[in-house]
């Protein structure tokens, strides 16, 4: 009998089995978007939470390329970020780069001509030559879109998201209130083109993968180079009417991806939004239904940059209650609008005390702590040109001078590698019980997203139960 009994129950495991390997049951495969929001969390398509983690990638300096290809190959450079465990890069663009595929009829230029323009013949050449060796598959006829393509699909191969930011209008250095990129009609912030070149860019973006979200602008502030301008352009009401507008142009391209919206001061206030309270100098509030179609579609981002100008607060409670202010309570219950945050610029100088510094280390505990995703400024460790200097050194940058090794190995080990693993584990204190996903490839739907997508008949499932239970009584 006892025999009998173990046939049936291997015949009943083999039955739950193929009921789970069922060609008609969903599997959850990288990176099972589109992803959407409810709440203050980010989901995939199995309803799973999503958390980014990761690091800025400038492309939106003079050149409109990457940075570093002259050091390092693409693969090397994503290889660096997947080692820290990071799941997303912010890969920034300007809205030039757009403006001037239509200028040119609706054809990019090459990164050769790019280059030359940027730093002249003798530097442009010398730069191209050295992309071209470290990146054999481009050559004279390879684009700067072709660059971001490559980008994203390397990013793909090692299951890394793409978030694309619109960095600047005109590319360069960013971001100061004097360069003519503030604030929308601006010297060089054409509200058309602009709202072209996102819409551009969610289109081209279809064919990559790994595109789960874009963001609207970076750090919106007030253009202090037209103070007449900015005493009655500068204001919430006009926010709302132009990131409207952007949000459309994005998601009529794309309705795949989540839009990113990014606040007042340099995106470090979100407050009205959060708080819905009048979008001054009128009396409208936000409201989600002027998004409509799309409206868990929305993430709000804001930037922590309390020591641009020297050493930033040590005192941890001040920093939470900052960011919990300028938005950061879009995760709470309190929040008249509800919204998952992801702080998309924060940093510090890569030196020997950054493992050290208090206010990083605040950051980089309470944001893990609230559930919110993070993408540290920045990952390289110079660029082609900034600011009229060709291959300038960037001391914030995670990578030396040639992105081969990190600039300050015990913050990167120490302090950040840590908390990108605290990040993707959900703090049981949150207002939410979804389990985070972290960059690990998915094994399938779990059996609440299959009860709760319909996708395991429930029927089959009890009689199987009742069947194992049965056999096990049996044996």
């Amino acid at each position: 009998m006892a025999g009998l009994g173990k046939r049936l129950w291997l015949t009943a495991l083999l039955a739950v089995t193929t009921v789970f390997a069922s060609p008609n049951t969903p599997r959850a495969t990288w990176p099972n978007g589109p992803f959407v929001t409810s709440g203050r969390w980010i989901q995939d398509a199995a309803g799973s939470t999503v958390t980014y983690v990761g690091v800025n990638w400038p492309g939106s300096l003079d050149a409109m390329i990457p940075e570093g290809l002259q050091y390092q190959s693409i693969e090397s450079i994503v290889s660096r970020i997947k080692s820290l465990g990071m799941n997303t890069i912010r890969l920034t663009y300007a809205t030039e780069m757009i403006d001037q595929y239509y200028d040119n009829g609706e054809k990019d230029i090459t990164i050769q001509k790019a280059l030359t323009d940027a730093l002249g013949q003798d530097g442009g050449t010398s730069i191209y030559n050295k992309i071209i060796k470290n990146n054999p598959s481009f050559n004279e006829g390879t684009t700067r879109l072709q660059v971001f393509d490559a980008v994203a699909a390397e990013c793909a191969k090692q299951e890394v998201y793409v978030h694309l930011d619109n960095h600047i209008s005109k590319a360069g250095w960013c971001c100061s209130p004097l360069d003519g990129n503030a604030w929308w009609g601006d010297q060089f912030f054409n509200v058309d083109n602009w709202a072209r070149g996102l819409s551009f860019m969610a289109n081209h973006g279809k064919t990559w993968s790994n595109l789960m979200s874009m963001s609207l602008r970076n750090e919106l502030r007030i253009p202090l180079d037209n103070v007449t301008f900015a005493s009655t352009a500068y204001s919430w009401e006009h926010w709302y009417t132009n990131i409207k507008k952007g949000s459309d142009a994005i998601h009529n391209a794309n309705a795949d991806v989540l839009i990113f919206l990014s606040g007042l001061d340099s995106d470090q206030d979100l407050s009205p939004v959060v708080n819905a309270t009048a979008l001054t100098p009128g009396s409208a509030t936000f409201n989600r239904d002027d998004f409509s179609g799309y409206a868990n579609k929305l993430v709000l981002e804001l930037h922590a940059y309390d020591n641009i100008a020297g050493p930033g607060p040590s005192d941890c409670n001040f920093v939470q209650d900052k960011l919990s202010n300028a938005g950061f309570k879009a995760l709470t219950d309190q929040a008249k609008n509800q919204f998952p945050m992801v702080l998309t610029e924060f940093g510090l100088e890569q030196n020997g005390t950054a493992a050290h510094d208090p206010y990083i280390s605040c950051l980089l505990e309470y944001v893990p702590s609230v559930n919110a995703g993070w993408m540290i400024w920045q990952l390289g460790g110079s660029y082609y040109i900034r600011e009229g200097t060709q291959d300038r050194d960037e001391s914030w940058g995670l990578l030396v001078h040639d992105w081969s090794d990190w600039r300050a190995p015990d913050f990167v080990n120490g302090s950040l590698a840590p908390a990108v693993k605290t990040t993707f584990t959900i703090n049981p204190d949150s207002d939410s019980s979804s389990s985070g996903t972290s960059n690990d490839k998915s094994g399938g739907m779990s059996m609440r997203d299959m009860l709760a997508s319909g996708s395991l008949n429930f029927s089959l499932l009890i009689y199987i139960t009742i069947l194992t239970v049965s056999l096990m009584n049996i044996i």
